[in-house]
């Protein structure tokens, strides 16, 4: 749906099927009655997330001939794409899998091509529009730093190949795609600061030479298009955990120009040791499902900070009196606290806050993708859970709320 400060929508990544007629038939579902009881009235925007499977189904053009002709009778239009998993993620394990194959590898790049295809033909007229994808690949993939920095250069590469096919699409179309580079605990660019590291220091410097080759732009205009095309997506709650919800991520985006594509409206999982260890522990327990990784970031009292890259080895390591624990649990953004846990809405707040005050993206995406691994005492109906966080998100956009 669209407000003043961008459209609100949530992404598909909750709903199952991994083929694009299961997911269809999900999205038939749901859409529908999510629509009625939160957009009546007004189309209703969707974060559609597809699979590589998916993908290729859809670019049948009998099959997406379909899709636009149930989009349209139902008053609904895409306005991104989570191009971040691609496949298996509603298997029974995921883990690093997700970063699989990584953006060192062709079928990434093919992969996420494809989707910029579908959603070019997607779009309503006079949008532009955003695909999500990994930071990447994933720290932990290799065991040397000399791989490591060879597969992260083989990753700028394929990044800068969509960056070339992003600007012929706008010279051909005049239509604004952009890939939104999500950073992720643990990732190659598991943080903000890494991200800009990268962009500034190492996609830049590639970039420029490339697209002057390519298309005959000086320094200038290989900068700003490179900036058009290859965005930042914002998940709050990747960065709540390794604690960048702050003035210098604000100041930072300034100073860059890197554009947010998106912001993913989301919670971490928050722990205060300062009661309670062993208790809170064993209460933590059920949060350690052998599905997705819940990265944990632990901070000290003396302000020492501590990572593992799973909350079993966070929790087999133990906590001391007066640390915080932040998991990368997406947890409902409409509660601040969990029995004896908190979350990270605060820092939720504070984006949605500046986001009122100098709206920097257009495109405001729930991402609860956990209802189905969350603790028992905390889940809820899969429509209810989603018209709730929706209607939190529009209120706490509202003009009424500071």
């Amino acid at each position: 749906m669209r407000t003043k400060f961008g459209h609100v929508t949530y992404c598909s990544n909750i709903h199952l099927g991994e083929s694009w007629e299961d997911h269809f038939e999900e999205l038939k579902t749901y859409l529908p009655k999510i629509k009625t009881q939160f957009s009546p009235n007004e189309p209703f925007g969707i974060g559609l997330r597809l699979s590589n499977e998916a993908s290729v189904s859809l670019s049948q053009s009998d099959t997406l001939f379909e899709w636009k002709k149930w989009l349209k009778q139902e008053s609904m239009y895409v306005i991104s794409i989570n191009g971040f998993p691609y496949g298996g993620f509603h298997s029974e394990v995921v883990k690093e899998g997700v970063y699989h194959p990584d953006w060192s590898t062709l079928e990434r790049y093919e992969y996420t091509k494809r989707l910029f295809f579908l959603l070019n033909e997607m779009l309503p007229e006079g949008e532009e529009g955003g695909v999500s994808t990994p930071p990447l690949s994933y720290l932990y993939f290799d065991s040397n730093e000399t791989d490591l920095v060879k597969r992260k250069k083989n990753c700028t590469h394929y990044i800068i190949q969509t960056l070339v096919d992003l600007i012929r699409i706008k010279k051909k179309e005049s239509r604004i795609l952009h890939l939104d580079i999500e950073p992720e605990p643990d990732g190659f660019l598991g943080t903000f600061v890494n991200l800009v590291n990268w962009y500034e220091n190492e996609l830049l410097p590639m970039a420029i030479p490339i697209l002057n080759q390519e298309f005959g732009f000086d320094e200038g205009i290989a900068i700003q298009n490179t900036k058009e095309h290859i965005r930042f997506c914002l998940d709050v709650c990747h960065l709540a955990v390794t604690h960048e919800i702050n003035d210098v991520l604000f100041s930072e985006l300034k100073r860059t120009g890197i554009k947010v594509g998106r912001i993913q409206v989301s919670s971490a999982l928050k722990v205060d040791f300062s009661e309670s260890i062993e208790g809170k522990l064993k209460l933590l327990k059920p949060f350690d499902e052998k599905k997705y990784l819940h990265q944990v970031v632990a901070v000290k009292q003396n302000g020492t900070k501590l990572s593992f890259k799973d909350l079993g080895e966070a929790i087999m390591n133990g906590a001391e009196l007066g640390e915080e624990w932040r998991i990368h649990f997406h947890v409902p953004i409409f509660l601040d606290s969990y029995g004896e846990f908190l979350s990270t809405q605060e820092e939720l707040l504070t984006v949605l806050k500046m986001q009122k005050q100098f709206p920097f993206t257009n495109v405001l995406e729930i991402e609860t993708y956990t209802w189905n691994v969350l603790p028992t005492p905390l889940q809820i109906s899969l429509e209810s859970s989603i018209i709730r966080e929706l209607d939190w998100l529009k209120t706490n956009l509202s003009e009424k709320k500071n």
